[in-house]
């Protein structure tokens, strides 16, 4: 591949961020740890307007998430082709407590990423949804022309 090979850059509406949201198999969490970012890769589902996130009790990502915002990610990207998608969700989190809503969350089937022999599950609203799709080729106004890099050139 050239570094002059077009693609085409879309900036996807809400409703396809959220068709694409639970199609990925593993996200990532990004939260604050010690006044620092830090993200962590978790497994993950999507109930209503929530991210529902299976973990363990005492985990990183569950003390991170009592009541701070953070932000999620998916993606999916063919690095051959230099294409694919991101959706980024952010909002509030918080960790289950209710034993009713953590029995209902239980009901979904989700694991943990990493073991966890003693489990929570960290709820992350859905406040601001946004992504973006990179294919090849596409209308003149909207391609990009990559570096060698991988920085993005409007063209």
């Amino acid at each position: 591949m050239t570094s002059t090979e077009e693609r085409s850059l879309e900036v996807l509406d809400e409703d396809e961020c959220r068709r694409l949201l639970p199609t990925a198999a593993i996200g990532r969490l990004a939260f604050t740890e010690g006044a620092l970012p830090a993200i962590q890769p978790v497994s993950f589902g999507v109930v209503g307007n929530q991210i529902v996130i299976p973990t363990r009790v005492g985990s990183k990502v569950a003390a991170a998430s009592r009541g701070a915002i953070v932000a999620f990610e998916v993606d999916a990207v063919d690095t051959a082709a230099r294409t694919g998608w991101n959706v980024t969700v952010v909002g509030p989190s918080r960790v289950a407590t209710d034993v009713a809503e953590v029995a209902r969350l239980e009901a979904l089937g989700l694991s943990p990423w990493a073991p966890a022999p003693t489990r929570c599950f960290v709820i992350v609203g859905m406040r601001i949804i946004q992504g973006r799709r990179i294919t090849a080729g596409g209308p003149a106004s909207a391609r990009l022309r990559f570096a060698e890099r991988g920085t993005a050139v409007a063209m």
